[in-house]
């Protein structure tokens, strides 16, 4: 009975079956295996929720920041719930989060992506990429010289050392390894 009414939708429907809408469901990826076994479409979606609650961190509204981004707010809830908290009602950021980010870094033989699970270690890789445009552009090293002996720690546990040693800087610069675009994760595939 089941195919006759099977057999009759199609029918009607111009001779092929109609396609069910099927939902994607994104994951909350927790190590970089995890992340780069994503779709792109799913690693984009990841990145935007992570850039979101960085925004709302800095004061704006959870609603505005998903405004800005492009993306639906209860998608934001959804997968960054851990990193949100309500106050009076409203959804506000927690000083730190533990949402996997994949970000690249400067070795002795040219940048490596890593994946970090903490917020902190984000923005310091932040503030290396930050002093390493502003050496390059203008020459002072002095920001850059705070990050002699820091090294990252991955969502793994290994820890990173952050380069800066200035020929080798000058000579990845030179060679084009540190254009602007292929600071982020996903320039240098």
């Amino acid at each position: 009975m089941k195919r006759w009414k099977k057999n009759y939708r199609r029918s009607f429907s111009g001779g092929k079956a109609r396609k069910s809408r099927r939902k994607s469901r994104i994951y909350i990826p927790r190590t970089a295996k995890q992340y780069f076994s994503m779709s792109v479409e799913d690693q984009t979606t990841w990145v935007t929720v992570a850039h979101v609650i960085s925004r709302t961190r800095d004061g704006v509204s959870l609603s505005k920041a998903s405004r800005e981004f492009g993306i639906a707010r209860n998608i934001v809830l959804k997968l960054g719930r851990s990193a949100l908290r309500k106050r009076n009602g409203r959804y506000v950021a927690t000083k730190t989060d533990r949402l996997l980010r994949v970000l690249t870094i400067l070795g002795i033989k040219g940048k490596k992506e890593i994946a970090t699970r903490d917020s902190r270690q984000a923005s310091l890789i932040g503030s290396y990429w930050a002093a390493v445009q502003r050496y390059l552009q203008t020459g002072d090293d002095s920001a850059l010289l705070k990050f002699k002996k820091t090294r990252v720690l991955d969502a793994s546990g290994k820890r990173h050392r952050l380069l800066t040693d200035l020929k080798a800087l000058i000579r990845q610069a030179s060679a084009g390894v540190l254009s602007f675009e292929s600071m982020y994760a996903g320039g240098s595939r």
